[in-house]
């Protein structure tokens, strides 16, 4: 480094010169000083690009050379925590939940601060209701109008009935008086009309007999010459009239019998019926109209409900839009507890903010005792059971320790993380914290550790050193000689740091880790001596629990009792990933102009140039390489990936560490990892 910075600060000390000496930094002559001046420059570099090569080559070289014996663990035996390690959020375990209840979509015009203490009855939120008050004015003028339309039907129902009963009642009597007048002529008028006609017969013929008497005594007389012609003519006419009423008479009679009684029994009867018809016709209307005025009545009194109803909903929407306190607590915003953000796809709360109905705006814990939420991923779920006891740390509270167990476990994936990735599967779960936690808060960062199993004395090694040849867990045991021992062994569980071997390796064998990983030190964990007997006997009594199903596994995936053993692919990932030995043997086959660029590549940090250069090469040698992406990590198709998510175990690499590099949630059986870049 210091060839380089040497030209490098000559260069920009130095002042310029001209033929003539002068420094004022203006080129006079022919100007050749300031190109004099370049070579330390050129030199510098080319010593430093040789350097650096012949540094590179050194350091692959070493690394080829030394990497069978360098990075290696010496087989471990003594006691071991099993444990499941996932971040999440610290909770209530009980709280108010306030959500917006105005439906649609409203805007906040004000909102409290968060953390604020309020007690019962503060305001907190307020919600946009302009167009509410503009709703209920009108709704106001609607209920009057329907109030109106309601008495008016009321009383033409009213109407209806008294019209009705007055038309059935007229129809009644019209009816009542038709069989009258037909009885009346039946039973009087006729029998009187006839008695009349005889009578007039009778005085018709006593007249004639008369008439006949007195033309016949003044025909005597005529002849006797007591009375004169025209006496005698007075009686004659007489008799001719009297002939004639009594005819009269007698026609009349018949006419009565025969033409006159017929015809008014016929009028009477028909007069009867169609009384009887109209009598019939107005019961019926008189029916129609009631009903009629009746069922407007109830549309209208349904029409005044309806509007009443709309009016006092307003009403209720406008209490509503302004969400009070219902106990003295500490003011949480919903997203700050649930996570806001990317993660939780919502933006942090603020006015102005547009919500919608039933959305969770502000908690309230309505107890000092807390909880803390945590995904776990499906690779684990086979490991924990109901009750285990959990350490949880925070990361607000550094040095604290808080003890726990697990309390519940959703039955189906998280249904937020599959949307924002389909192929990652975590359980929700929840851990209550035993004790008073005062100083925990509500979206605090945690991470849970659950205690699965304690082992007193156990052979183990780190989880990087363990992969899989033709799906067989291996481990490359380094000889005395520096040679390597492929020895398949038999695993059990695994904290996703070291993993215990039930056979195969023995305490002080030396075991090979591959790919290099740096630094082996000791990693922070839980030591048996450090749980308590409570904690001990909780796990021991927890694994009796049945565990809980995931309810949607990937085709072809299955939990593991063993945690440690998941299904990678086909079992032959590490093999289509390209074999830690198969690279090695590559590595140690390069020519000095490929080590030089790879060296190169490296130490300009091109990594996607390295990636290429080292496809380029594996081609040439005929290895496979290890499917990546960009970042250089492993694609997620189960080429060369993790065996079951975490704690998975895939060939010619490391095993996946889901809780050591990511955030917050463990990535999906095969899913991307950290690799380092092969040398």
């Amino acid at each position: 480094m210091s060839i380089a910075s040497t030209p490098r600060e000559g260069l920009l000390t130095e002042p310029r010169r001209g033929t003539n000496g002068s420094t004022n930094g203006k080129h006079r002559g022919t100007g050749r000083g300031p190109r004099r001046s370049l070579w330390p420059v050129v030199l510098g570099l080319v010593v430093l690009v040789v350097v650096m090569g012949g540094g590179a080559f050194y350091f692959l070289n070493q690394q080829a050379q030394g990497s069978n014996q360098g990075l290696a663990f010496e087989v471990a035996k003594g006691p071991i925590v099993v444990s499941v390690t996932e971040s999440g959020t610290i909770k209530a375990a009980e709280q108010e939940i306030l959500r917006a209840e105005v439906e649609g979509r409203t805007t906040i015009i004000h909102l409290i601060p968060e953390g604020t203490l309020v007690k019962k009855g503060d305001m907190l939120v307020e919600l946009d209701s302009s167009s509410m008050e503009d709703e209920k004015l009108e709704d106001t003028i609607d209920v009057q109008n329907a109030e109106a339309a309601f008495i008016r039907a009321r009383e033409d129902l009213e109407v209806a009935k008294n019209q009705a009963l007055a038309d059935v009642a007229q129809a009644k009597l019209d009816y009542e008086f038709a069989v009258e007048d037909l009885t009346k002529y039946k039973e009087g008028e006729y029998p009187n009309l006839l008695t009349e006609a005889e009578s007039k017969i009778e005085i018709a013929r006593e007249n004639r007999t008369r008439a006949e008497e007195q033309y016949k005594g003044s025909m005597s007389l005529y002849e006797g010459d007591f009375i004169s012609a025209t006496e005698l003519k007075a009686d004659e006419l007489a008799l001719k009239k009297a002939d004639l009423e009594l005819k009269l008479s007698e026609q009349a009679l018949e006419l009565l019998e025969k033409w006159e009684y017929k015809r008014q029994i016929a009028q009477l009867e028909s007069d009867v019926e169609q009384n009887r018809m109209a009598l019939e016709r107005a019961q019926r209307k008189a029916s129609a109209d009631v009903v009629q005025a009746e069922a407007e009545l109830k549309a209208r009194a349904s029409e005044l409900d309806r509007q009443q109803d709309r009016l006092e909903r307003v009403i209720q929407q406008l209490a509503k839009a302004k969400i009070y306190a219902p106990r003295d607590g500490l003011v949480v915003y919903a997203t700050s507890a649930q996570g806001g953000g990317f993660r939780g796809n919502q933006e942090p709360l603020q006015e102005g903010q547009e919500v919608r109905e039933r959305q969770e705006l502000i908690y309230l814990p309505t107890a000092t005792q807390m909880i803390a939420e945590i995904k776990i991923h499906e690779s684990s779920l086979e490991k924990v059971r109901l009750g285990m006891p959990v350490r949880v740390t925070v990361d607000a509270l550094p040095g604290k320790q808080y003890r726990g167990e697990v309390t519940k476990i959703a039955p189906l994936p998280d249904a937020n993380s599959m949307w924002m990735n389909p192929d990652l599967k975590v359980y929700n779960t929840v851990i209550s914290i035993t004790g008073n936690g005062e100083e925990l808060r509500t979206g605090m960062s945690c991470r849970a550790e659950i205690i699965v199993e304690n082992y007193d004395e156990a052979v183990y090694v780190p989880v990087q050193s363990i992969v899989r040849v033709s799906g067989q867990p291996t481990a490359f045991v380094v000889r005395a000689d520096g040679s390597l021992d492929q020895r398949e062994v038999e695993i059990g569980k695994d904290n996703n740091r070291m993993v215990i071997i039930r056979s195969g390796l023995e305490p002080g064998e030396k075991v090979l880790l591959a790919p290099p990983l740096g630094d082996t030190g000791t990693v922070e964990t839980l030591r048996p001596e450090e749980l308590t007997e409570e904690e001990k006997q909780k796990a021991e009594d927890a694994m009796d629990n049945p565990p809980v199903q995931p309810a949607d596994l990937p085709p072809g995936m299955r939990p593991n009792g063993e945690g440690f053993e998941g299904q990678g692919g086909d079992g032959q990932g590490g093999q289509r990933g390209g074999g830690n030995a198969g690279m090695q043997q590559m590595m140690s086959n390069l020519t000095e102009e490929e080590r030089t660029r790879l060296g190169e590549l490296r130490q300009s940090g091109d990594t996607e140039g390295m990636m290429r250069y080292m496809q380029e090469l594996a081609e040439k040698y005929g290895v496979e390489m290890p499917q990546m992406n960009r970042q250089g990590r492993q694609r997620p198709d189960g080429q060369g990936a993790e065996g079951g998510g975490g704690g998975g175990v895939r060939e010619g690499g490391r095993q996946g560490r889901p809780d050591g590099d990511r955030p917050e949630t463990a990535p999906p059986a095969g899913a991307e990892s950290e690799q380092e870049p092969v040398e």
